[in-house]
């Protein structure tokens, strides 16, 4: 029986037109959100703008509990409240940016049921507070945007998604939707696997869209800017996105922009949140606005009418360039997507991807330092990418492959340091209960170390005194929280962990996860190879993208540049160059200065071409007039180069 035929699809639709203003289901929706409602675990592949909110959203208001959003996307969480509420539904958002008052007010709306839809951000579920006060909730839907994000074949890989699923039964959530806009076929299968979906709940629309004439030049670094002004001029006004790689190149372009007599606004990551909100919404009123921006910005942004995405830098992979040109010509009407390829920009790119890679020597150290732990243990992560010299992001996944292969099994994280501001005195707290409650909570609140306006709690050597679970110490503070009967101000994280099995041989382990983080390396590069070929339109490029995604077009797409004969493009090689002697001398009077930092060649190659580690920044070194000298330069040529140099220089 399709949901066309049932009762409940009489109610969802009634709901469609009701409560979100719209006729009709788009493409895939009403598949999806059929199998939700039979209590299936669902996946949905839609492009961007193809409406995998509606999914979530409409559900929500025909289940009994609450459905849950995890987003890494805090852009898209707050405009998707407002927008709801703009509807008349109400729902909360738990996220980085909250103030305790805001987080206060939306768990109070979730525990009486006012509010029965709740977008968190992954981070919040390392959050014990939240952990225990989302625990006794029914959930009713567990929704994981950009879900991608959890396979490692993903273009962009987040070890904390790999611990959703395990989540999902924590929280005895009734059903799962995992929702995605660029999952390769690999990609759907490891999300099929990790929320047990079935083969025929995985609902793809398709990928092209016929309005959207994808287009390539290439350019020199000379007629680089030339070429978008007199792209942006040539052609009809409208509202137009330009997607650079650096913030620097964001500020320079659209100041160049608006000198020529085009006026256009810089975002990115670097400016407040108060600044990007306001360049937002000015874009979303505007009808021919023009944003130059970092990928910080779109994610979320719901505009129907943008006519034009120039990639002034090209995308790092084939699914960064499919959502960001997924956010034109929404409305149905022809846009045109064209990237101005530099062939010099894969140098930059290509040596992001290998700043993200450790030495081996530092893998070996933080292996060797889980090895030396107890049976059960607490550690910060940040303190280990420091101790370890290696980026957060790294660390995070090599702990998780310590998971995976059933060495390690994760506990609750916790916070070591709380600070605990009363609104109310000690009595007018206690005067709300009798008997042992009373006892308990008086015997916290005598916890509590004075300080000038904060008071400062030690839940382990609280739980101790009481004798009582760590766990009863937290959910009370939370409790006294909700009532604004105090102010909590939480820090210092630690995750929690406990051996299955001891490392047998950790030199073995420490080679292996080296080679597994080598191999991810080189697997960015070859997405990079991916963006490169489209570019070079050697054959349909709206075919290429398709057949990415899994999808087989009938026929070329008689719009993009090779279809048009504009193509193929040839993208001229990178000449090698040599490092210099100034350079030379420059990498050894630095290693003389700092000889732990730079131990081993790879650590020299990437101060050379500007690849910040844990401990160059906490040394400011990334701040040093050498840092970065061979940014132009291909990260292996300099790697090559260095290890021909002698060690002790």
């Amino acid at each position: 029986m399709t949901l066309a035929e049932t009762e409940l699809a009489r109610e969802a639709r009634q709901i469609l037109r009701d409560r979100f203003g719209l006729d009709e289901f788009r493409s895939g929706q009403a598949a999806v959100i059929e199998r939700l409602l039979a209590g299936k675990n669902v996946a949905a592949v839609f492009p961007t703008g193809g409406g995998k909110s509606l999914c979530y959203q409409l559900p929500s208001q025909m289940l009994s509990g609450t459905t849950v959003v995890v987003s890494p996307l805090i852009a898209l969480m707050k405009d998707q409240c407002d927008a709801l509420a703009a509807r008349g539904i109400r729902a909360a958002r738990l996220d980085s940016s909250l103030t305790e008052q805001e987080f206060r007010d939306a768990m109070r709306g979730i525990r009486d049921g006012s509010i029965r839809l709740l977008y968190v951000a992954p981070e919040r579920f390392f959050n014990e507070r939240f952990l225990a006060s989302v625990g006794s909730l029914d959930v009713s839907l567990f929704a994981i945007d950009e879900a991608h994000c959890i396979s490692q074949w993903g273009h962009n890989f987040r070890p904390d998604y790999l611990k959703l699923a395990e989540l999902a039964g924590t929280l005895n959530a009734d059903r799962i939707l995992a929702l995605t806009a660029t999952a390769t076929p690999a990609v759907l299968e490891d999300i099929r696997k990790a929320f047990a979906i079935e083969r025929d709940d995985a609902i793809r629309t398709p990928f092209h869209r016929s309005n959207l004439h994808l287009k390539s030049t290439v350019v020199t670094a000379a007629d680089h800017y030339e070429t978008l002004r007199q792209r942006i001029e040539s052609r009809p006004r409208g509202a137009t996105l330009v997607y650079v790689s650096k913030q620097k190149t964001a500020e320079t372009i659209a100041e160049q922009l608006s000198d020529d007599g085009i006026p256009a606004t810089a975002y990115h990551a670097g400016m407040d949140a108060e600044t990007r909100a306001t360049i937002q919404q000015d874009f979303l009123a505007s009808g021919d606005g023009i944003i130059v921006a970092t990928i910080a910005f779109g994610m979320g942004i719901d505009k129907a009418n943008i006519r034009y995405v120039y990639h002034y830098n090209p995308p790092k992979s084939l699914e960064a360039y499919a959502q960001e040109i997924g956010r034109a010509g929404r409305d149905g009407e022809r846009s045109i997507c064209e990237l101005l390829l530099l062939p010099e920009d894969r140098v930059v790119l290509e040596n992001f991807t290998y700043g993200d890679t450790p030495s081996r020597h530092s893998v070996g150290r933080m292996i060797d330092f889980c090895h030396g732990q107890p049976d059960e243990f607490f550690i910060s992560h940040y303190k280990l990418s420091f101790e370890t010299d290696i980026r957060i992001l790294v660390v995070r996944t090599l702990l998780t492959y310590l998971e995976l292969d059933g060495y390690l099994q994760a506990t609750s994280p916790r916070y070591d340091s709380y600070k605990i501001h009363p609104l109310v005195t000690s009595r007018a707290i206690l005067n709300n209960f009798d008997g042992e409650r009373r006892e308990f909570l008086a015997g916290l609140l005598g916890q509590l170390t004075k300080a000038r306006k904060w008071f400062s709690l030690n839940t382990v050597t609280a739980a101790k005194a009481l004798g009582q679970d760590r766990q009863r110490i937290v959910k009370a503070i939370d409790f006294m929280a909700a009532q604004n009967w105090i102010e909590v101000n939480v820090s210092d994280l630690v995750h929690g962990y406990r051996w299955k099995r001891r490392l047998e041989h950790p030199k073995v382990i420490a080679d292996q996860y080296f080679e597994k983080v080598v191999g991810r390396e080189q697997s960015e590069v070859s997405r990079l190879e991916d963006v490169f070929a489209i570019a070079s339109a050697a054959s349909c490029q709206s075919r290429l993208l398709a057949e990415h995604f899994g999808e087989t077009m009938d026929a070329a797409c008689g719009a993009c540049s090779h279809c048009l004969g504009e193509g193929p493009h040839t993208i001229p090689a990178i000449t090698h160059r040599e490092i210099g002697d100034g350079v030379r001398t420059a990498l050894a009077e630095v290693c003389r200065q700092y000889p732990d930092h730079f131990a081993t060649a790879r650590q020299r190659a990437r101060f050379l071409c500007g690849l910040s580690s844990p401990q160059m920044i906490r040394s400011r070194l990334s701040r040093h007039a050498s840092f970065g000298v061979c940014e132009q330069i291909p990260f292996a040529d300099v790697l090559r180069q260095v290890e021909r140099i002698s060690p002790e220089l």
